[in-house]
């Protein structure tokens, strides 16, 4: 396997040609356009990076690195459950441009048609069109698979790792799904599912169509979820996992979620998507609106 050296260097150069050629296109800017699309691979952000930032805070983060896209999560005042709280929260994003794309993880822990109704009307509100859900249990899934006939809102089961009882793994997922509506899927958390013993990049091809939303994440080993790094300082087969996706033509979103150094994630933020935009221009990756 490549150091950690070599993948960074391989990076910064791809960023010194952007560079040089950016500086032939004065009018135009040298970060890629927020809601950019590379060859199929749409990059965002999930919430719960800034969990411990308002969301004031967070807007002018997402404006540093240049992202629009957002997987919003009910924490600190990122997407307030209570509709007018929930109203300011959308006004608020949408003065600063950014679009919400899914929300979660978002936890079913009743069986209960009017609990799973409130949290299907919260992103019906929102505009949300997928659910990351934290915890359905497959006993669960017929209840809520009622409501995602009803609003039309995708359900991506996330999974958790070796902890997760129930879901460690995308894979463990996908058998629970056999015979469910087409609008119920998967997030694979990529850290997860590789602690859970996955391979990452064949979870991706097997999981296929049922594939709604990516959580990326990098470690330096797998056997650890506190090794979490920033994006390309770890051991995660970025490229692989960027071809696999385009494989499946795979249409959500890759959210980065950094769990680690909560109280200062930009430069670990920043560091995670210079790479991530690098692999996808050394891929020979065109930017397209």
């Amino acid at each position: 396997m490549e150091s950690n050296f070599s993948r960074r260097n391989f990076v910064q150069s791809g960023a010194l040609i952007a560079a040089a050629c950016a500086t032939s296109a004065p009018a135009l800017s040298f970060a890629q356009p927020a809601a950019a699309k590379v060859s199929g691979v749409k990059l965002g952000v999930a919430s719960y990076t800034f969990r411990n930032f308002t969301r004031a805070q967070m807007i002018g983060f997402l404006k540093q690195i240049n992202v629009s896209d957002l997987n919003v999560k009910d924490v600190k005042d990122h997407l307030p459950a209570d509709p007018q709280l929930e109203a300011q929260a959308l006004a608020d994003y949408a003065a600063a441009g950014i679009k919400l794309h899914a929300a979660g993880a978002i936890y079913f822990a009743k069986d209960d048609d009017a609990d799973i109704r409130a949290k299907f009307e919260y992103c019906k509100r929102a505009g949300i069109s997928v659910i990351v859900a934290g915890d359905p249990t497959p006993e669960t899934l017929p209840r809520i698979e009622k409501f995602v006939k009803e609003y039309d809102i995708r359900i991506a089961i996330h999974n958790h790792g070796p902890e997760d009882k129930l879901w460690p793994s995308p894979l463990d997922v996908l058998k629970s799904l056999k015979g469910t509506d087409p609008r119920i899927g998967c997030c694979i958390d990529l850290g997860h599912a590789a602690r859970a013993g996955a391979d990452v990049v064949q979870a991706i091809h097997e999981v296929g169509p049922r594939l709604f939303n990516v959580h990326m994440k990098d470690l330096t080993s797998f056997k650890s979820k506190e090794s979490q790094v920033a994006v390309g300082d770890g051991i995660m087969p970025i490229p692989e996992i960027f071809k696999a996706l385009m494989a499946i033509q795979y249409k959500g979103f890759v959210d980065l979620e950094y769990e680690v150094h909560g109280d200062d994630p930009m430069p670990g933020v920043s560091t995670s998507f210079a790479y991530m935009r690098g692999v996808l221009a050394g891929m020979g990756s065109k930017p397209q609106a």
